[in-house]
Formats: C-alpha cells, structure tokens, sequence
C-alpha cells in the first residue's frame, strides 16, 4: 500500500469536516444555504437551494474586490466585500435568512468576513 502524502491527508481531513457539517445543516428556498469555499488565491460564496438543487447565487473575489485595504489583509478585506454584495443580491431576491455552512473551514479569517460582510449588510443566520 503506497504512503499518503500530506496533500491528501489534509484533502482528506476537509472532506471529512465538511461532510459533518453538511450532514447537520440544509437548506430551502425560504432559508437557502449560504456556503463558503476557499482556495490559495480566492473566495467563493453560493447560495443555494438544496430541496432543489439548484444554486440560486454564486460570486468570487474574481469579481469582488473591495476598495481599499488595511495591513497585509488583502484576501480577508475582498471576501468581507464578497459576503456584503452576496447579501445585497440576495435582499432583491426577497430573501432575509440564510443558513450558513463554513464548508469544512475554521470560522476565522476570510470565512468569518464573509459572514460579517452578510451580517452588516442586513443578512440573518
């Protein structure tokens, strides 16, 4: 049996971490999931409709970038500006509470701006 190297160890543990996070929370078309992917290099927020399937909302700090930004915190201060524009589409959308799904990740840096960013701009969960 060939050793695992440490990229998919951690792959692995991710996958376990969002798996127990998916298996307690869902969302509906009244409350939607709002769910946070992170990468290297970038921030992905969706909001999505599980009894459907379908994903209602998708943005990324491709897109998204904020203004100006303090210290070294580039990532944090884009995904703060992404988790306010998501709330912005989601309130024409009618709609005023999310469930929110960090997706396997800690609740901190660019996953708790995003939900700060929802929070500030109106957004309950």
């Amino acid at each position: 049996m060939k050793a695992k190297t440490a990229q998919q160890k951690k792959s692995e543990s991710l996958s376990r971490r969002k798996g127990r996070v998916r298996s307690r929370i869902s969302g509906t078309m009244e409350r939607p999931r709002l769910v946070v992917n992170k990468s290297n290099r970038y921030t992905v927020a969706a909001v999505v409709d599980d009894v459907k399937g379908i994903t209602l909302i998708s943005l990324s700090t491709v897109k998204v970038k904020a203004g100006k930004y303090e210290d070294n915190f580039k990532k944090v201060a884009d995904a703060r500006a992404l988790g306010q524009k998501i709330a912005d589409i989601v309130k024409e959308k009618k709609i005023t509470k999310v469930v929110f799904d960090r997706g396997g990740n800690r609740y901190t840096g660019r996953v708790r701006a995003v939900a700060e960013g929802a929070r500030e701009q109106g957004l309950e969960f």
